[in-house]
């Protein structure tokens, strides 16, 4: 499928999933604009996957967040699809951890996707088609007890896309939510699991495959949420 002509801004672009979801849109035809805090990465990117751009940002930096996104728009016009890959986490208890480090991370999960989608939610809205996706985890849907300054982020990010599906889907955007309940494959993961067989990792191409499997969908069969976990999961 020729997707030339679409571009997709993908923010969190790390060195697990975030690269992978923009190779994989670009091996399928789609421009790519990337966004994360470290520069560096995202340029050695550009160098190596044709149709790529770099702006790089801290979401959390709303100032600099409407700078890039102006930027955006300006070089290469308004995206097609928001994938929302950054992420904020921690791990603790309730009384372990510190109420500025949850608040960061509500910045990050969800104050950030609501800024973005508001930016780029009104274009969609006027050509009658685009998607947002968000990618997150088994964190939404319950909070254990070591996930306190993280679950709480999750869960609202879940619920204000689910908000956003039922106001943008009349209008012909997709939103959905992937959810990876897993270990994503990277080498400090492979690391701090290393008593762990292969089937223990989810894989970040299989990933991308799934969040490009979500915006390709037709109108008449769209997904909101998809869960996704390696065969060897328990769950």
């Amino acid at each position: 499928m020729n997707n030339s002509s679409k571009l997709l801004l993908v923010t969190g672009v790390g060195p697990g999933t975030g690269s992978a979801i923009v190779r994989y849109f670009a091996s399928h035809g789609y421009r790519v604009a990337m966004m994360a805090r470290n520069e560096k990465r995202l340029q050695e990117l550009v160098k190596m996957i044709p149709g790529t751009s770099a702006f790089p940002c801290d979401v959390t930096d709303i100032d600099r967040l409407t700078t890039q996104l102006s930027l955006i728009e300006q070089d290469h016009g308004s995206p097609d699809v928001l994938i929302h890959n950054a992420v904020g986490g921690a791990f603790g208890s309730f009384m372990d951890i510190e109420p500025a480090v949850l608040e960061r991370n509500f910045q990050v999960n969800t104050m950030a996707l609501l800024h973005l989608a508001r930016w780029l939610g009104p274009a969609m809205i006027e050509r009658g088609s685009g998607s947002i996706l968000a990618t997150g985890n088994t964190s939404a849907y319950r909070g254990k007890a070591g996930f306190a300054g993280f679950a709480p982020t999750k869960a609202a990010q879940r619920i204000l896309l689910e908000s956003m599906a039922r106001s943008l889907g009349p209008e012909g955007i997709h939103v959905a939510y992937c959810a990876i309940d897993a270990v994503i494959d990277l080498p400090w993961t492979r690391k701090r699991y290393a008593d762990k067989p292969l089937e223990f990792f989810c894989q970040p191409r299989d990933i991308a495959a799934e969040c490009y499997r979500l915006v390709s969908q037709p109108r008449s069969a769209w997904s909101f949420e998809s869960v996704i976990r390696p065969y060897g999961e328990t769950w």
